[in-house]
């Protein structure tokens, strides 16, 4: 089957507005310290001219209150809003919300739909997603140690348990949990999800935890520190069906992950567009720097690092757009270790490039490169995913007849030997 990246005419001019809009209206906000209010009245604006281009909450189809743009258009839109960190929110698709609204509208009930997914969609509300805990390994999802409970004389559902590193928490009018309701199933079909509303009895906010990106968050929504206890919720609370807590959180997951590189791939290009222009003007040594040949070297490996990771991107969403997501793990599996050394490598160079100003605040190289950190182990580490992506790669190949492998030479020697006899018999006629 052929790859086709392609997209329409009238799509290439939204990508052209897409990429002036970000440059002129949203980067500029980065500079600015607002508070979390501040910030969403700043980007009010901006959300309704987005809005009013059909650009809006893209990552669903039309039924389920989106534009049913597909995985390789959404890639492509991605890569430009990922040239900053509120390009997403600016445009309705920001992470946890994009995922969160994914499964709601996957396998929402009416009224959950009407409650959350609706006021999601419109940007009047964000939520939050918890599922990694301090002591078990994020890795290992199937070791996870929150649990809910059912009270049988009522019908809710009570869950206790400690969540940590959830984006949006502070902010989110509502908590998507994932806990233990089966502790005796099969491994995955251990666990279930429930939506928690801000503010119900015995969910606490221990803190704001500090990170290499953020380390003392105050105006954009971080990572937080929660505590159930003793969290009562209706039986209609439930999202999805009992037990199917992993299968619900795959229909995020491998959206996601593509989302994330081909965010990622937005903002190496951005931290390349800035080593290319240090090249041109820095003066070193009685010429500039792009007249050193490790600079170039760093140049000519980075645009080649990143022409393979853009195009196995796109090839990922081409799989799941024309596949499904199911027949494009491996595919997702590569560009999420390869995406994310790449945008660390590039980014590190760029720093180095710029010396001190690199270093320094004045330039978003020092924030991009300490966010890059991250993508190393977000939506699960790395090695993970190499041990899949490899797995997945043995399951075409078989052991070969009495352990000899299939290119052994002698062997195939002696069969070549045996073959030109009975060809040479055939010619000479004594065949």
């Amino acid at each position: 089957m052929a790859w086709d990246f392609s997209t329409d005419s009238e799509f290439a001019k939204q990508l052209d507005w897409m990429e002036s809009f970000v440059r002129q209206e949203v980067w500029p906000l980065e500079t600015l310290e607002l508070t979390w209010p501040q910030l969403r009245r700043a980007l009010a604006p901006l959300q309704r001219e987005v809005k009013s281009r059909g650009l809006w909450a893209a990552h669903l189809s039309p039924e389920q209150g989106g534009q049913g743009f597909g995985q390789v258009k959404l890639g492509l839109m991605h890569e430009i809003l990922g040239t900053s960190p509120l390009g997403p929110l600016a445009f309705g698709n920001q992470a946890p919300d994009s995922g969160n609204s994914e499964i709601l509208a996957e396998s929402g009930t009416a009224e959950q739909k009407r409650r959350w997914l609706e006021p999601l969609l419109a940007g009047e509300m964000y939520s939050s997603f918890a599922m990694t805990e301090p002591d078990t390994a994020g890795s290992d999802p199937a070791q996870l140690a929150t649990t809910a409970v059912l009270d049988e004389g009522s019908g809710d559902w009570i869950i206790n348990g400690h969540k940590w590193f959830i984006s949006n928490a502070e902010v989110a009018d509502f908590v998507i949990v994932v806990a233990v309701t089966d502790p005796e199933a099969e491994r995955h079909r251990r666990v279930t999800q429930f939506i928690v509303p801000a503010g119900t009895r015995g969910m606490r906010i221990v803190r704001s935890i500090g990170t290499m990106e953020e380390p003392h968050p105050r105006t954009f929504p971080s990572h937080a520190e929660l505590l159930f206890e003793d969290v009562r919720v209706p039986a209609d609370a439930v999202l999805g069906e009992r037990g199917a807590g992993f299968a619900v959180a795959q229909m995020r997951l491998g959206p996601g992950r593509i989302h994330h590189c081909m965010r990622w791939l937005g903002q190496t290009r951005r931290a390349f567009d800035m080593l290319c222009e240090r090249a041109t003007y820095r003066t070193v040594q009685g010429g500039t720097l792009g007249d050193k040949q490790t600079v170039r070297n760093w140049i000519a490996d980075s645009a080649a690092e990143m022409q393979a990771a853009r195009l196995m991107t796109l090839h990922a969403a081409w799989t799941a757009d024309t596949q499904g997501f199911k027949a494009a793990r491996k595919e997702i599996g590569y560009i999420k270790y390869y995406g994310a050394r790449v945008l660390h490598d590039v980014i590190d160079r760029a720093v180095q490039a710029h010396g001190s100003l690199g270093y320094s605040t004045d330039l978003p190289l020092e924030a991009m490169y300490r966010a890059a950190r991250g993508a190393r182990f977000y939506d699960g580490p790395d090695e993970v995913h190499r041990d899949s992506v490899a797995r997945l790669i043995l399951r075409d190949y078989t052991p070969p007849a009495h352990g000899v492998p299939t290119q052994h030479i002698p062997t195939r020697r002696e069969a070549a030997r045996e073959r030109f006899a009975e060809l040479l018999d055939a010619a000479t006629g004594n065949g």
